[in-house]
């Protein structure tokens, strides 16, 4: 009994073990590619901002207050070159000085993709203007997104994600000691060339493990919206609608100004600024608990005839689904924990193309020998 056991036993981890090798083979560049794209993203706004010296003046001046007519100057001088009706702009608050980043969304189907543009402080001229996806970033953060395949490449980097995560438990069972954990887990300096790659191999993936199972899996639930819905049921975002009726639009002052009062505790990101039709005033925040200071998740919704407050959407009262969706994307790019927890998410993205090439060469390698048999 015990005999059969443990052949079965054995059985079920070469089985492991080749399931952890195929998967490897044929997800391993694409586990690499994602890996040095997303180190690159990490710190993507600020490696931007450095190859664009246009952008960078008066970085060091006082950020705009809530108050600026900049930004209502901003919109004025953007609106007065890209004008579709059924567009929306949305400027970004950086808490910094210099530019103003901004993105022009044209209404579906008409003009291609966003427009990324900045401003200048004063909000009077346009800086840079380029539509994403074409400069570096923009290409690089599309190729880690979505592999340059629009919806499409998507779901194979949400779907290939799920079968990374398979890869890296697989590793993980195939690896497990029968013996000597001290031995498992040492590094053979005078080994055979073939035994030191596959040391390297295992004590790479072994040391980065938790890590590289919290990337995967928080890069699954970003790609595939529909798995997270499923899985973490956060709140539904509110929809409402502006009235109608041919008034002047508010002001975006105004509009900040609402949304502050509203949620006095939260710092405004974004705001959107729809340029006709009944889509609202929509004003960004990160209140305290929100772990995420770039793309929080909490919103005011405002009128944008009136400047009425219509809706809002408060993560800190949403649930602990959406409590739980809202770590997601901080979890991901390493700024979870500031500065330290953002290198060393740099730092990770490299393991994948370590664990490709070890894994490739240890297999040459063994091919190699088994032919020459």
């Amino acid at each position: 009994m015990a005999g059969r056991q443990r052949s079965a036993a054995s059985r079920a981890r070469i089985l492991v073990r080749r399931v952890h090798l195929w998967l490897g083979l044929s997800l391993g560049l694409l586990f690499a590619v994602l890996g040095l794209t997303g180190s690159a993203l990490v710190f993507y706004t600020g490696i931007d901002t450095v190859l664009h010296p246009a952008i960078q003046t008066g970085r060091n001046d006082p950020p705009l207050k809530l108050n600026a007519p900049a930004w209502d100057r901003a919109l004025e001088t953007g609106r007065a070159r890209w004008h579709d009706a059924g567009g929306k702009w949305t400027l970004e608050l950086t808490g910094e000085g210099g530019a103003i980043p901004a993105r022009y969304y044209p209404a579906p189907g008409h003009h291609g993709d966003r427009m990324m543009v900045w401003f200048s402080a004063d909000g009077t001229r346009i800086v840079r203007a380029e539509p994403w996806g074409g400069y570096l970033m923009s290409w690089l953060y599309q190729l880690h997104m979505a592999l340059l395949a629009g919806d499409i490449g998507g779901q194979v980097v949400g779907w290939s994600g799920v079968a990374i995560l398979l890869l890296l438990v697989s590793g993980v069972v195939a690896w497990w000691p029968r013996g000597s954990w001290r031995k498992a887990l040492a590094f053979k300096r005078d080994a055979a060339p073939i035994r030191r790659l596959r040391d390297l191999h295992k004590l790479s993936g072994l040391w980065s493990m938790v890590l590289l199972l919290v990337l995967a899996a928080t890069g699954v639930l970003l790609a595939l919206p529909a798995v997270t819905q499923a899985l973490l049921t956060p709140a539904t975002i509110p929809t409402p609608k502006s009235a109608s009726g041919g008034k002047r639009q508010v002001a975006i002052v105004q509009a900040l100004d609402a949304a502050h009062r509203v949620l006095p505790s939260g710092r405004i990101v974004f705001i959107d600024m729809p340029n006709a039709g009944d889509a609202p005033i929509r004003v960004r925040l990160q209140v305290p608990g929100d772990p995420h200071r770039r793309f929080s998740g909490s919103y005011v919704f405002i009128d944008q005839l009136s400047g009425h407050v219509l809706a809002v959407h408060d993560v800190r009262r949403a649930g602990t689904g959406t409590t739980l969706a809202s770590w997601v994307r901080a979890l991901h790019d390493g700024t979870v924990g500031g500065m330290a927890t953002r290198i060393l998410a740099v730092l990770i993205g490299f393991v994948p193309t370590i664990l490709f090439a070890t894994g490739v060469l240890h297999w040459m390698r063994r091919h190699k020998a088994a032919r020459a048999s």
